[in-house]
């Protein structure tokens, strides 16, 4: 989900620019019985030596009939793609695998995905389902009191994160309605520079997070499932749009040689393959607590494997289409040496550059464009918020709404700073929105891989009763995750301790 400069130099703005059903419930849920729980003869179930419908009951006390859920299956998944279309998908991937050898690049970041990513994604989904309660409660209901700090952690990284997305959302909901209205400026620095700091990036980061915390008070059926169920089809359907207008523009081929061209060298650089890695792990908004909170209001007996890999794929998709849309762009108008690690530039900048020089089809294609932007930064804002509210409602018994208004209203104040400050904004991402978020995901990995394993397997074995695919599963959460994870935290320690130093006003 980020925005920023880099992946290994800048944060994870580096990636946000740089993630129902069942009718019945089994003993410890609301209701009756889960057709796959029980053996045919009324036994219950066993994996790794435990009764399944015990370690359920014992377990899942806290998700009571009271605990809202998802409304149906496609609701659950269209919000979580939201959770991880981010505005990083529709530049910082398309960007990276430019510069770190196209089509293998995309080979490579698939293949992270496949070891890294779903394998958590599943864990976070299936902690969530087994648990019905927030990380804050999940982890040590699951693993012990100890796991308890991971849980606030979660909560912090949420908090601190949607304070300064926010501002960034900001930009791209004050560019949809100039984009819709009166059209952008030609002066497109100028106006950027107008509207990334100051008093109008303060009132379009409050007015972002009003409607943020609207949607969230609403709960999960009404507000964010709802939410999810218009904005993320119209937001393909924008893109897939844009990429088909793309196709025809004269600059196409060489936008597409520039974005996909193999360069084989490049992927075995091992700054390329931690870019990748992070890439992979941000973008799927792993390691704060969101995919975990999401699940917590399933009641169903489906295959979470799946589901993750639906997931991953959907978002994986959106992250290849927009770099269909953008290099086109800025090949027919000239704007390659502009091309750069800012995310910011280009989106807010070069690409408004573009528009305007299309003449009469540049207003449409522009509100378009930063429609979907909004779009998707306001799903992944969301779930960052929902993240901080499940926990304080799970843990304290006070009522949503009131959560849903008090931690947004104190979010927004936390995000003046980086109304008021580019730099601050990007020191706060690299510190929280990166380092933070991976060392969450190493240990969510130890987690599930070494702590709560058996009770976690017996939970995905409900929907994925193949062995050997929870093996491979177990294998990539306990032997695969960890190492790479640490690897890419080895390489995120120089800028986040520069981040560190810009936040005390240290500078460089």
């Amino acid at each position: 989900m980020l925005l920023g400069a880099g992946h290994c130099g800048h944060g994870a703005l580096s990636v946000v620019f740089g993630s129902w059903w069942r009718e019945h419930s089994c003993p410890g849920r609301a209701g009756g019985a889960v057709p796959g729980r029980a053996t045919g003869h009324g036994a219950p179930l066993q994996y790794l030596g435990r009764p399944l419908s015990k370690e359920r009951s014992m377990h899942a006390t806290p998700g009571s009939s009271s605990r809202d859920s998802w409304g149906s299956q496609t609701g659950f998944i269209l919000a979580a793609v939201g959770s991880a279309v981010g505005l990083g998908n529709m530049w910082r991937f398309s960007y990276v695998a430019s510069q770190g050898g196209g089509a293998a690049f995309v080979l490579l970041y698939l293949g992270l995905v496949a070891v890294i990513g779903i394998p958590l994604m599943t864990s976070e989904f299936v902690v969530g389902r087994l648990a019905q309660v927030s990380p804050v409660k999940a982890l040590p209901m699951l693993g012990g009191r100890k796991w308890t700090p991971l849980g606030w952690m979660f909560v912090f990284a949420g908090l601190i994160i949607l304070s300064y997305y926010s501002v960034i959302a900001g930009w791209t909901m004050r560019y949809a309605w100039e984009a819709v209205s009166s059209g952008l400026p030609a002066d497109t620095e100028a106006y950027f520079n107008a509207a990334a700091s100051g008093s109008q990036a303060i009132g379009w980061h409050v007015a972002f997070m009003a409607l943020t915390i609207i949607i969230v008070a609403g709960g999960i059926k009404r507000g964010i499932e709802r939410t999810a169920v218009i904005l993320m089809p119209v937001l393909f359907v924008i893109l897939a749009g844009l990429a088909v207008y793309s196709f025809f523009l004269t600059g196409s081929r060489e936008g597409y040689a520039f974005y996909l061209n193999p360069n084989l060298g490049n992927v075995f650089d091992p700054q390329i393959i931690g870019a990748a890695a992070g890439q992979a792990f941000f973008s799927l908004s792993l390691g704060m607590g969101a995919l975990i909170t999401f699940a917590s209001y399933l009641k169903g007996s489906n295959n979470l494997a799946k589901e993750a890999t639906i997931v991953a794929l959907a978002d994986f998709s959106v992250a290849f289409m927009a770099g269909l849309v953008v290099f086109p762009i800025v090949f027919t108008f000239g704007l390659q040496n502009q091309l750069g690690e800012s995310s910011l530039g280009a989106l807010f900048i070069s690409l408004p550059a573009g528009f305007a020089s299309m003449g009469a089809a540049g207003k449409f294609v522009g509100a378009a464009f930063f429609i979907m932007l909004f779009f998707a930064a306001l799903t992944s804002a969301i779930s960052l918020l929902e993240v901080v509210v499940s926990a304080i409602v799970d843990s304290f018994g006070m009522a949503r709404r009131a959560v849903a208004i008090t931690m947004g209203t104190i979010i927004a104040i936390i995000g003046i700073p980086s109304a008021l400050s580019l730099d601050f904004l990007g020191a706060a991402d690299a510190l929280v929105g990166s380092f933070l978020l991976i060392l969450g995901g190493f240990f969510t990995a130890i987690f599930v891989g070494y702590v709560v394993l058996d009770k976690v397997d017996a939970e995905l074995a409900i929907g994925l009763p193949n062995k050997s695919m929870r093996k491979a599963w177990a294998f990539m959460v306990r032997y695969v995750a960890p190492p790479i994870l640490l690897g890419v935290l080895y390489l995120l320690i120089a800028p986040t301790w520069q981040a560190v130093r810009t936040l005390v006003g240290l500078g460089n």
